[in-house]
């Protein structure tokens, strides 16, 4: 068995115990409120915006001989720069306030899964990092393929509003597809580990971020929306 098709059986559990958070099969079938769309976007940012530096200090960590690794590195940074700005652009075409998501905090999981990420990198192994890779592409993909013109049109929302989750639909499987070769060049036990765990620990987090978005079924107002992200 190559190592991607290892990494999604060793993290079938984890994947599994995701997609079935209540909240993430209601936006699979289409049937997400405003609030909680919002409230989505809202934890992308504290998520994306770090993207590209945790990138960037993973690349300084990788060692000579992965190399090849690094120029992967380079090219993910060049394609995933800026893209925070996106989401707060839906944020703002949804009618909240993208001022107040950008200066503020975020939810315990992302705060947590992010420092995760910086650790691993720091005084674990860089490799690691590509265990997000694996879950925030794979879940961005399937939301967008799945949920994101079904939502737009349920909430009647212009398609400004979906730049983050209808770019990542096909960008991502680019992504994925070059994810799977690299990760299929790994040979180290220690490495394939690291990745491993990284995508087990992001799965329950990024899990736990979900369970905390609300699922009213009612529709609010955009100053209703600005009042809850605030």
């Amino acid at each position: 068995m190559n190592f991607f098709d290892e990494l999604q059986a060793a993290t079938t559990a984890e994947r599994q115990a995701l997609f079935s958070v209540p909240v993430i099969r209601e936006a699979l079938s289409g049937q997400v409120s405003l609030d909680s769309y919002v409230a989505f976007l809202t934890q992308a940012y504290y998520h994306v915006r770090h993207t590209v530096p945790l990138m960037m200090a993973c690349g300084a960590r990788l060692p000579a001989g992965k190399e090849w690794l690094r120029a992967a590195v380079r090219d993910y940074i060049e394609e995933e720069y800026g893209h925070e700005q996106w989401i707060l652009s839906d944020i703002a075409a949804c009618g909240a306030d993208h001022e107040v998501v950008r200066d503020g905090q975020p939810s315990l999981a992302i705060e947590l899964m992010v420092s995760f990420l910086y650790d691993t990198i720091a005084r674990g192994n860089p490799v690691g990092l590509f265990g997000m890779v694996n879950v925030l592409e794979g879940t961005s993909i399937a939301l967008a393929t799945q949920a994101a013109a079904t939502i737009q049109g349920r909430l009647n929302l212009p398609k400004e509003a979906f730049s983050y989750l209808f770019s990542h639909g096909s960008l991502d499987i680019g992504h994925m597809d070059s994810y799977r070769a690299l990760m299929n060049q790994l040979d180290s036990p220690e490495d394939k580990a690291a990745v491993i765990h990284a995508s087990k620990v992001v799965y329950r987090l990024y899990a736990d971020m979900f369970r905390g978005l609300p699922r009213s079924t009612g529709e609010q107002t955009p100053r209703e929306v600005q009042h809850a992200t605030a």
